[in-house]
């Protein structure tokens, strides 16, 4: 008994695209991926990031020495570092000044006892020791006067530079700290664009890598498609050749068929 089988395959050209699929993939796939070549990377710092951490220890504790200025001049003999040089030339120069007006004023005394009469008297040395308590009390008041007025500009100058002192003790390390901020800013910018730089070539390599997998991606998908799209188009039967005992099975069958008929003749007649 023959047996006819019946498959659909198929297009024969679609047959052809499939091997040569499943060929091109194979060599494709075999080889392993370099990977280390799109591996991500970090870009370094860029000098200026250096620079900037660098510059942190330095900034620490900047504003100490003005601090220790800041207390010199706030002492009781703080002072004396701002007392003009001249002080003294002053003093000595408006008091020498104030000896020649008082002792032109002694010999005015002397006059006016002359003129009155009483010249060597009692009157006149009561007018001259009176005169002359009096002019050295006013050189003594004026003496401590200018004293004064140096002591209060010091001791004005010497506050000035507390407060100097104190100014930059907040203004150094705030000064410190933009520069290390700027240099940091700057460093970042650059770092950012290395940075996109390892990306870029990052993601080249990865497309090159892997570029003819989606060549083969892009192929396989219309190869599926196609397959989709033509369902049926070729038959074939199948007739294979008998076994022998499917010989001799079909050889018994037709025996029997033809001995039941002949059975079904004779007890009919």
């Amino acid at each position: 008994m023959a047996l006819t089988q019946t498959q659909t395959l198929p297009a024969p050209f679609l047959t052809d695209i499939s091997k040569d699929y499943a060929t091109r993939l194979g060599a494709v796939t075999a080889p392993a991926l370099t990977t280390g070549d799109f591996a991500p990377k970090v870009a370094p710092q860029d000098p200026y990031q250096t620079e900037a951490y660098g510059r942190v220890p330095g900034g620490i504790g900047a504003y100490e020495p003005y601090i220790t200025q800041a207390g010199a001049y706030s002492g009781p003999t703080a002072y004396q570092d701002f007392m003009s040089p001249y002080q003294q030339d002053i003093i000595d120069t408006s008091l020498a000044e104030f000896d020649k007006q008082a002792a032109q004023r002694m010999t005015g005394i002397g006059q006016l006892a002359a003129q009155s009469g009483n010249l060597g008297g009692g009157r006149e040395g009561v007018m001259r020791s009176e005169y002359q308590s009096q002019s050295d009390l006013n050189r003594a008041q004026l003496q401590a006067q200018l004293l004064g007025q140096g002591f209060s500009q010091a001791q004005g100058l010497a506050g000035q530079a507390f407060q100097q002192q104190q100014g930059l003790a907040g203004l150094v390390p705030q000064l410190y700290g933009q520069d290390t901020a700027a240099y940091g800013t700057a460093g970042a910018g650059q770092q950012a664009q290395a940075q996109a730089v390892e990306d870029a070539s990052r993601e080249a390599a990865r497309m090159e890598a892997y570029e003819p997998y989606e060549r083969l991606g892009y192929l396989g998908t219309g190869i599926t498609g196609m397959l989709g799209g033509y369902p049926g188009q070729y038959q074939s039967q199948i007739t294979p050749n008998q076994t022998p005992l499917q010989s001799a099975l079909g050889i018994g069958t037709g025996l029997a068929g033809m001995y039941g008929a002949y059975r079904d003749f004779r007890d009919h007649h």
